[in-house]
């Protein structure tokens, strides 16, 4: 640790890699950034901020061991949501082969309650993929972070413009929530504190906020009224089968993590409420007013 960690990222051009990427050279560490497009925004950014940027794909093995000579520790975690579900449990398994065979110490951001049969496929996939990586034998550790904070500015930022909530969930429901700093800051102590985490799966929440808080803590630091609006899930349905399953399940069961305890175990980690959350925001940037 004197001289810092040698990471390999994967998925640094993306908001959750990218946010463990830029830590990682806050803190003096060296950051390898595994991409198919070299040349994209994101890469140049972290090229400009330290980065050593690796050209690789995630189907090609190879590409990743070649990426991942010499590091330290690899962050992975994968996505369905760019070619598909069965793509998404093939890349994965590439990554822990690769880590395997590297004899590399792996980080693996999965998604909380993978592990209890929900049925919902993109957690499902990621199961699959924690699955391999404990058949394999590789040295990891699983942290799987619940529902973003951030999600609210991707998926509705234009709803919010319009002083609208809009989800299938009813206002007394609550989600936990975590926020990207927050998942990206337990990432990174587990990448440097190997011989703590190895081995663990730690479902990761910030806050649990109800659906109605959501709008109210928004309408407060927005300083326009947010009106929280229930939709219909077949609305949700017509746009992704995937995240509808999601839904259901969130107003059915949900994420179980016993916050208090988590936060007290994790006292290094500067967790967020979903107010504070929102103050940090740039809603100005964000909403364009």
């Amino acid at each position: 640790m004197a001289d810092g960690l040698q990471v390999l990222v994967i998925g640094a051009t993306g908001k959750q890699g990218g946010h463990v990427a830029r830590l990682l050279l806050r803190k003096g560490h060296r950051v390898r950034a595994f991409t198919r497009h070299p040349t994209a925004p994101a890469a140049q950014e972290l090229a400009q901020l330290g980065a050593e940027i690796a050209v690789g794909d995630l189907t090609d093995r190879a590409s990743l061991e070649r990426a991942g000579a010499g590091v330290d520790a690899i962050f992975a975690m994968s996505t369905p949501f760019q070619a598909g579900l069965q793509a998404e449990v093939a890349q994965g398994i590439a990554v822990a082969d690769a880590a395997k065979a590297l004899g590399v110490y792996l980080v693996f951001s999965s998604v909380a309650s993978a592990n209890q049969a929900t049925g919902i496929p993109h957690f499902d996939t990621k199961w699959q993929i924690e699955q391999h990586i404990a058949r394999i034998g590789v040295e990891a550790a699983i942290l799987a972070p619940v529902y973003l904070m951030e999600n609210v500015i991707v998926n509705h930022a234009a709803h919010l413009r319009e002083g609208v909530y809009p989800t299938p969930l009813p206002p007394t429901l609550k989600v936990q929530q975590i926020a990207l700093d927050d998942n990206a800051a337990f990432d990174v102590l587990a990448l440097e504190q190997k011989a703590r985490f190895v081995g663990k799966r730690i479902d990761l929440a910030s806050d649990d906020p109800t659906e109605g808080e959501v709008a109210d803590t928004l309408s407060r630091i927005i300083g326009k009224p947010i009106k929280h609006t229930q939709i219909p899930l077949e609305s949700v349905r017509m746009s992704s089968a995937d995240a509808a399953i999601m839904y259901a399940w969130f107003a059915r069961v949900g994420y179980n993590v016993d916050i208090p305890a988590l936060h007290r175990a994790y006292p290094e980690i500067a967790w967020h409420s979903y107010e504070s959350w929102v103050r940090e925001q740039d809603w100005q940037a964000i909403l364009g007013s």
